[in-house]
């Protein structure tokens, strides 16, 4: 799976999940400031992460995660390592 692929996927997440905009996610879009996303919210994309890649994400990893692009690149790591 190559990174638009992730990207395409972790936006069908944000947009399932928390009722997005697609057109609102960007790769440099903040999860916080301009998403909206708390913590509880990035709980439940880690978890729906998880169940797509069947691979745990680490915890200190995901909390350096700021943006789209990081979360794409945190599963991409995950996923092709």
């Amino acid at each position: 799976m190559d990174k638009q692929q992730i990207f395409n996927e972790v936006q069908q997440i944000l947009v399932q999940l928390f009722e997005l905009e697609p057109n609102k996610i960007k790769p440099e879009s903040k999860l916080y400031e301009e998403l909206d996303l708390d913590s509880i919210d990035a709980v439940d994309l880690v978890v729906h992460l998880q169940k797509k890649t069947g691979k745990k994400v680490n915890p200190e990893t995901f909390k350096s995660v700021r943006t789209v692009q990081d979360v794409v690149d945190c599963i991409d790591q995950l996923i092709n390592n």
